[in-house]
């Protein structure tokens, strides 16, 4: 009888909390995808094996990542621009105001330098000498070749199609080597395996860019870079001197509607896998938003400036993103169910002293009934509907802590009894 009265006080308030939270359940931001396309450039190189990378820190995560093999940089641009990939490598200095519209950037990564190597003899001591040679710039769609051809406008002048060749890297090593071409660049990671074989090939040398500083200072997506001498081999002794260079800083984009938490689980794949050291740069230089020439995000700044979130350095993805995106809608909850829990003890001591104290109506209107009555049959007619009530409140099941009402009306309804003339009961033998 009472976890019965307490289910029907209680019962509501649980159900009403149950509620309530199922409903904030499905009307709180949409749940991350499972699966994001990642534009990771030509199978073989530096990006394809950084998108790779990627994919296995987030597959830990419990996010699918699939792989979208593009041309390179302007490739991936366009494919973010049209949809089809949510995430890819872009090198920098090649966006504009209408990527900046559709597009955001996690920061910078690494820098991949501007290499142009020449043949030896070739009358060439700056870049912008090579306009009247044989020039191979990188097929179209590739990075190589929009940074080649920014640089050839920054010169100025004219450059002929000689001069605009758009030779596959392949292909123009091959014609490098052959003398078939003057010189030929390449936007590519110090670790590429043509870019070691050049730098120590007979007959070919690296081009310094002796302004590379000013080169850099004017677009926020190149940085200036020296190769260190003897860096590629200290016995060796290759480079034989220090060479400055124009390097591109590689940025993480997404497309500007990709989910918070798949943006905040790049975000930390990217500090593991771009911290480390490289030829140019010392660990944990990378990444940051030094070299970012597009949009961020409130959270990706947040990110930099403070770390992970409290939720992502305690919880695990799946159960930091569900709380990320319930708390909002918690604490409406939790300010509805505070006062209905505050309110639940008041009302279920009131349902259970009203189940005793409603017995005082009929127990005042049988006082009065009877001290109307002369004493005679008739008040032995109320006395008997007295006993029935007492048997009946002797049926009552409430509580120990309401025991002292509950035994209070018992003596009211013996008293009305002994006040009517009911001779008083005889007391038990103990």
């Amino acid at each position: 009888m009472q976890s019965r009265e307490m289910w029907r006080i209680y019962g509501p308030v649980i159900a009403l909390a149950i509620a309530g939270f199922v409903a904030a359940y499905f009307l709180m931001d949409p749940a991350p995808p499972k699966t994001v396309r990642f534009g990771a450039g030509a199978p073989g190189g530096a990006y394809h094996v950084y998108a790779e990378r990627y994919q296995r820190l987030l597959a830990e995560q419990g996010v699918e990542v699939e792989l979208v093999d593009t041309a390179g940089s302007i490739d991936n641009l366009r494919l973010l621009d049209e949809g089809f990939i949510d995430i890819a490598l872009v090198q920098g200095g090649l966006t504009g105001s209408s990527e900046a519209k559709k597009l955001r950037s996690l920061g910078g990564l690494f820098e991949e330098p501007f290499w142009v190597f020449l043949r030896n003899g070739v009358p060439a001591g700056d870049f912008g000498d090579l306009r009247t040679l044989r020039l191979s710039i990188g097929p179209d769609g590739s990075g190589t070749r929009a940074l080649a051809a920014s640089l050839q406008t920054t010169y100025g002048g004219d450059w002929p199609k000689a001069a605009r060749m758009s030779l596959p890297t392949a292909d123009a090593v091959a014609a490098l080597r052959a003398g078939e071409i003057d010189a030929a660049a390449f936007a590519a990671s110090p670790d590429a395996p043509y870019v070691q074989d050049l730098l120590r090939a007979e007959g070919i040398h690296l081009l310094a860019f002796e302004r590379a500083e000013a080169i850099a200072r004017r677009d926020d997506g190149l940085s200036s870079v020296v190769l260190l001498r003897g860096i590629a081999d200290i016995g060796a002794d290759i480079p034989a001197r220090d060479v400055p260079l124009v390097a591109a800083v590689s940025q993480l984009v997404v497309r500007e509607d990709i989910h918070p938490a798949i943006e905040a689980v790049l975000l930390d794949a990217a500090g593991a896998i771009h911290a480390e050291p490289s030829l140019f740069s010392p660990s944990g230089r990378f990444p940051n938003l030094t070299n970012a020439d597009l949009p961020v995000s409130r959270q990706t700044t947040r990110f930099y400036r403070d770390g992970p979130s409290f939720l992502r350095r305690y919880f695990p993805f799946s159960v930091a993103n569900f709380l990320d995106r319930a708390w909002v809608l918690a604490i409406p909850l939790l300010t509805l169910a505070f006062p209905l829990v505050r309110a639940a003890p008041p009302i279920y001591r009131w349902r259970v002293r009203r189940r005793i104290y409603v017995w005082y109506k009929d127990l005042r209107a049988l006082e009065d009934e009877g001290r109307a009555t002369p004493a005679g049959e008739a008040r032995t007619s109320v006395l008997s509907r007295l006993e029935r009530l007492q048997a009946d409140i002797g049926g009552l099941d409430v509580p120990l802590s309401y025991n002292d009402d509950l035994y209070r009306l018992r003596s009211h309804v013996e008293f009305v009894k002994q006040l009517l003339g009911a001779p008083p009961k005889p007391a038990t033998a103990g």
